[in-house]
């Protein structure tokens, strides 16, 4: 070996010591790796004897995507206990009048894509969009051309519209079960007496038309007193949905819509705290003046809106 051969030796001898002690020692990672994945691959396997074929593949599939994010972002105890008693909370908080879990996934957009996944794109089939955490079974009927606001507050609007499957056809006697926050963007079952207002349920007439009295829709934030709105303030998010009413639509032989019809114009569509908008979904509510005659007759004091929604549902298992 010539003196310069040997002096590069001595030189990328000593690069190389260097290099090991700036660089975490690749076998302890390699080791580290093993250990973790030993760890995913016992509670896989804890899954084997599962008589249910589907319930074995969620479970699987949750545990390999949950264990993916820890060990992606190296989640340390702390954070993993604070966890804890974040989901604790969100369980203390729910009751028989408000579900945080709802609002959690709504908030973290599993709701819509749990809902994109079920209801497929189908012709020109109405878009379904969240089902919000303040539906109630139960809601009083009422006949079309009558008011499902039940003395809520908030400004008059006229509702109306067809219920038609996607080829066409007028569907009579489908359900429509409608449903709001009042203009101090509540909803009845927020307050202590056990009121029931702004929601109904009513039915399509024999050409397949529906009508109904109800509030302009206005914007209003989400419930954030819980840990969901402490979430929200934490990543810097605001709690405020853009204005909407509920829509829930059956007939026999086609898929139930679950939908909101929002308001054009409103600073919120594009900010909604639960990603529930969608443009078809955008509808014009038209405020008419104070004096303007109603479709119905009624007398309305001071200004009110009407709006249109032609609602077409896509066939059972579409």
């Amino acid at each position: 070996m010539s003196p310069t051969d040997a002096q590069n030796l001595a030189v990328q001898r000593i690069e190389y010591a260097e290099a090991e002690q700036q660089t975490p020692c690749r076998p302890v990672k390699a080791r580290q790796a093993e250990i973790e994945e030993d760890v995913l691959q016992r509670v896989i396997r804890s899954f084997d004897g599962c008589a249910d074929p589907r319930l074995k593949r969620v479970m699987v599939s949750l545990v390999e995507h949950l264990h993916a994010f820890l060990r992606d972002v190296r989640l340390t105890e702390e954070e993993w206990g604070e966890a804890i008693k974040f989901l604790t909370a969100v369980g203390h908080i729910t009751d028989d009048k408000r579900q945080e879990f709802i609002l959690l996934s709504d908030t973290l957009g599993a709701s819509m894509q749990t809902i994109a996944i079920n209801n497929e794109a189908y012709k020109d089939a109405t878009e379904s969009t969240v089902w919000g955490p303040f539906f109630v079974e139960g809601s009083p009927e009422i006949q079309n051309g009558e008011d499902m606001s039940f003395g809520a507050a908030g400004q008059p609007c006229w509702v109306e519209g067809t219920v038609t499957d996607t080829e066409g056809n007028r569907l009579p006697g489908a359900r429509i079960e409608v449903w709001e926050a009042d203009a101090d963007g509540l909803y009845d079952v927020q307050y202590a007496d056990g009121r029931v207002a702004a929601r109904a349920h009513l039915f399509a007439d024999e050409n397949g038309a529906y009508r109904f009295w109800g509030g302009t829709p206005t914007p209003y934030p989400i419930p954030y007193d819980g840990p969901v709105g402490k979430m929200l303030q934490a990543v810097g998010r605001s709690p405020y949905r853009a204005s909407h009413l509920h829509f829930m639509v059956t007939a026999p032989g086609c898929r139930r819509l679950v939908t909101h019809i929002f308001v054009a114009g409103d600073d919120l569509l594009d900010k909604d705290s639960v990603f529930g908008v969608k443009e078809s979904l955008i509808k014009d509510f038209v405020e008419q003046s104070a004096g303007t005659p109603t479709p119905d007759g009624r007398v309305v004091e001071g200004t009110w809106t009407r709006t249109r929604f032609d609602i077409v549902l896509a066939p059972t298992g579409s």
